[in-house]
Formats: C-alpha cells, sequence, structure tokens
C-alpha cells in the first residue's frame, strides 16, 4: 500500500477517514498499473454492462435480532468469525486510470452468484474491478450493478461467479453498546484477511469522513455503528460481525488521533447492515433515485475543475490558485497536478501532466475544458483543452458542476447535442454519443 509520505495513511487529527487506502504513488509503481489498464479499457471505460438485474430478491434480508454478549471479543470468537464469515469475504482492487492510482478495498458476498456489497468509496473512480475470493484465492472481473454515493453503500456482481460461500448475516437492530464484535477486511491492501476485536462503543453517529491522502471528497454518514476494533485502510467494505460471527454492520472509516511520529487510531465506524442491505435491495430492483445510481454514469471525457464561477476566465484563475483540481460528478472531475508546460495535449490517458490551458476560448461564460481524454466522446467530437462548452441540448452550461448535473441526467449510449467554442473562437455544435463512466 503507498500513502502520502509521512502520513502513513492516516489524517493530522481527528476527522474520520475512508478506509479505501487509495494509493498515492501517482508517478511510480501506480503509473504503471494505469498504464497496463490503459490496453484493457481502451481509453473510455468500455466496461461490459451490468446486464439484466438482479431484481430485489436476490438480496437476502437481515436474521432475527439477537442478544449478544458484551466486552471485546476473544480468542474463539475471532477464530469463529475467521471460519464462519471469512469464506464469503472478497478482496477488492481497482484501477482508477484517469486519476493515475490504483485502491483496495473489501467486499461481502451476499448471494451465491456473485452479488458483492462493499462501500461506494472502493469502487468510486474504477476503471477497473477485480474481486479475489479469500477463500479460494480465485479473481473474478466485476462490474458494477449500482451504487448509493451518498450513503455510501455499493453492489456489484463477479462475472461467471456461481456457488459462492456468502456471509451469515446478522440484524443490526440488535446492535448495543458494549456488545463484542469483530471486523474483517483487507487490511493495509496485504491481499489477506486481518481480523480486528472490539466492542461497540457507540450506536447512530452522524459522521465526516473524507479518501485517504485527499481532502477534496467528503461525505456525512448518519446512523453509524461506533466500534473500539482497529479499522484500518484496506478494511472498506468488509463485514463487522457480532460474537456469533454474525455480520452487523459495514466496516467503513475510522477515526484517528497524531502525537508527533506515533499514529493511534482511536475509533472505527461501520454501516449497520440493514441500511447497507435495503440499499442493495433498491439497487438490485433497479430502483434509481435522487441518491440511488444504477450501472456506469454517462461518461464524455473531459477534465475540468471545480470552481463556482461561470466565467471560463475566472475559472482558469481559481484553478491556478488553487493548484489543483477538484471532484466531479458523472466522469468529469477529480484531477489534480499542473504542470509547467506552455502548451495544451491534444489530450491525455490520465491526469498526470494536467496543466490549466495556456490558450482559453474567447467566451464569457461556460465550462472550461482543461483537457480531454483519449479516445472518448469528448475528442473523437473535437473539443480540446482550452475549449468552453456553453450549452448541451440547448441548455446553457456555466459552472463545471452545472454542466456535470446536466449530464448527469442522462444515459450511457444517450446522444446529446454539445455547443462549445474552440480556444480559436470556432463554434462548433455537435452530437456525442455518450459512453460508460467510472461510477462516482
Amino acid at each position: 500500500m503507498g500513502y502520502p509520505p509521512g502520513s502513513n495513511g492516516y489524517p493530522p487529527y481527528g476527522r474520520p477517514r475512508r478506509r479505501r487506502g487509495r494509493h498515492a504513488l501517482s508517478h511510480g509503481t501506480v503509473a504503471v498499473l494505469a498504464a497496463l489498464a490503459a490496453v484493457l479499457i481502451t481509453l473510455q471505460v468500455t466496461h461490459s454492462g451490468t446486464g439484466n438485474l438482479p431484481g430485489a430478491g436476490a438480496v437476502p434480508a437481515p436474521a432475527s435480532s439477537a442478544p449478544a454478549p458484551a466486552g471485546v471479543a476473544g480468542t474463539a470468537a475471532v477464530r469463529q468469525a475467521v471460519n464462519k464469515v471469512g469464506p464469503g469475504v472478497v478482496l477488492i482492487n481497482s484501477t482508477l486510470q484517469y486519476s493515475s492510482e490504483a485502491a483496495a478495498g473489501t467486499g461481502m458476498v451476499i448471494n451465491a452468484d456473485g452479488l458483492v456489497l462493499t462501500n461506494n468509496h472502493v469502487i468510486s473512480g474504477s476503471t477497473k474491478l477485480t474481486a479475489k475470493v479469500s477463500a479460494t484465492g480465485r479473481t473474478y472481473p466485476a462490474t458494477v450493478v449500482g451504487y448509493d454515493k451518498t450513503g455510501d453503500v455499493a453492489l456489484i456482481r463477479l462475472q461467471g461467479a456461481s456457488g459462492l460461500k456468502t456471509v451469515p448475516l446478522g440484524n443490526s437492530t440488535a446492535a448495543r453498546t458494549g456488545d463484542a464484535v469483530v471486523a474483517l477486511g483487507n487490511a493495509q491492501g496485504q491481499g489477506s484477511v486481518v481480523t480486528a476485536a472490539g466492542q461497540i462503543t457507540a450506536l447512530n453517529q452522524t459522521i465526516t469522513a473524507s479518501d485517504e491522502g485527499g481532502t477534496s471528497s467528503t461525505e456525512t454518514l448518519h446512523g453509524m455503528i461506533q466500534t473500539s476494533a482497529d479499522i484500518v485502510p484496506g478494511d472498506s467494505g468488509g463485514p463487522l460481525t457480532s460474537s456469533a460471527s454474525q455480520v452487523i454492520g459495514m466496516d467503513t472509516a475510522a477515526n484517528s488521533v497524531s502525537s508527533g511520529a506515533q499514529q493511534q487510531s482511536s475509533q472505527g465506524y461501520a454501516i449497520p447492515i440493514n441500511t447497507a442491505l435495503s440499499v442493495a435491495r433498491q439497487i438490485a430492483a433497479g430502483q434509481a433515485s435522487s441518491t440511488i445510481m444504477i450501472g456506469y454514469p454517462p461518461f464524455v471525457g473531459i477534465l475540468i475543475g471545480s470552481s463556482t464561477s461561470s466565467s471560463p476566465q475566472e475559472q482558469a484563475q481559481q484553478q491556478e490558485q488553487q493548484n489543483g483540481f477538484g471532484d466531479g460528478t458523472g466522469g468529469f472531475g477529480g484531477y489534480n497536478g499542473f504542470g509547467g508546460s506552455n502548451s495544451t495535449p491534444a489530450c491525455y490517458t490520465s491526469n498526470t501532466g494536467l496543466t490549466v490551458p495556456s490558450t482559453i476560448a474567447p467566451a464569457s461564460s461556460g465550462t472550461l475544458i482543461d483537457g480531454v481524454i483519449c479516445g472518448s466522446p469528448a475528442a473523437t467530437a473535437g473539443i480540446t483543452g482550452g475549449s468552453v462548452i456553453t450549452s448541451v441540448n440547448g441548455q446553457q452550461a456555466g459552472a463545471p458542476s452545472h454542466l456535470t448535473g446536466i449530464l448527469a441526467r442522462f444515459r450511457p449510449g444517450d446522444t446529446v447535442s454539445v455547443t462549445w467554442v474552440s480556444p480559436s473562437g470556432h463554434q462548433t455544435t455537435s452530437q456525442v454519443r455518450l459512453a460508460q463512466g467510472p461510477p462516482q
């Protein structure tokens, strides 16, 4: 696992971090991984589709509630958790081609035909997903069935899987402060299931969490189970089990404190399993909503900043001042790192070397395009860095978030009319067919 130098994968203060364990070696090992992935995804994230949705019945219900003993789980309880729950745990690895990163997390098999429950932040931004069943060592390619970004829940499917062992489900309504628990997960992305014993220290907690190694993407989660079990990077999406080895929560975040060179984890947090299963059931049934996305989002292949201004010139100035890009949605944002070049490449394979364009289209309003992904719909249409998108299907585009909001209403395969002004001042309107993008 790689983390920012000196951070050890933990934030400097007490904000809970989401425990995906995203790599930060953007110019080392991860750059090699991204290059390999480019061949596989043809730079357009041409994922195989989710196919027919599994249906709500494919997601099991929580078990009947039952009281659990208090205290910290002993050796026997930990061993039992490994034996009973471990066979249903998968180790998830994702390639984030467009941000030159890779990530590791955990998932839980909830259906023998390969449905896996995990955190949304484990699969967010991924252009390639694989999951290894820890008990058998077999690795499967995985596709995204759907996700809830605000609730940090995702449902993925292992391709070609059948007869898998599932995790034994409990009922989170039975959880009580003081109950003994065991957390299991792909700790530190080491490729094996690691356990951590503890107890429930609080219920119904509200936290604000952010990704390891980054501060631009945060989320507020409600109703969380708080535990003293030592949840660490890579555990995200893994099971929090009762002393009876039933899953009562999904490991999601951890709080940590810093004291000089010493790092000490204080509290872990898990989404109640009843909540996670409820979201998974809606996803499996294809019940999209303002928070639930089914399948993959639309993808244009443009790199944009996070400015709130509708002026392209002000967007460029703010990006230069911030020295980075903010997160976007619908396969657009999350790019950072400016170079010093005075020329704008025709296209990019990732965010590496991305700069503020040296020449900007003479448009008073619209979204500034910092660059386009090679082979993407935007590149095919002729959009380049320095261009400004002024409208989509006749609807005026302003700040970057406004444009992403417009495009998020469409689906992969839809054709939209995009109008933009080139750096030379030429206005063009073209029909652009949206591709499938990384989950957000």
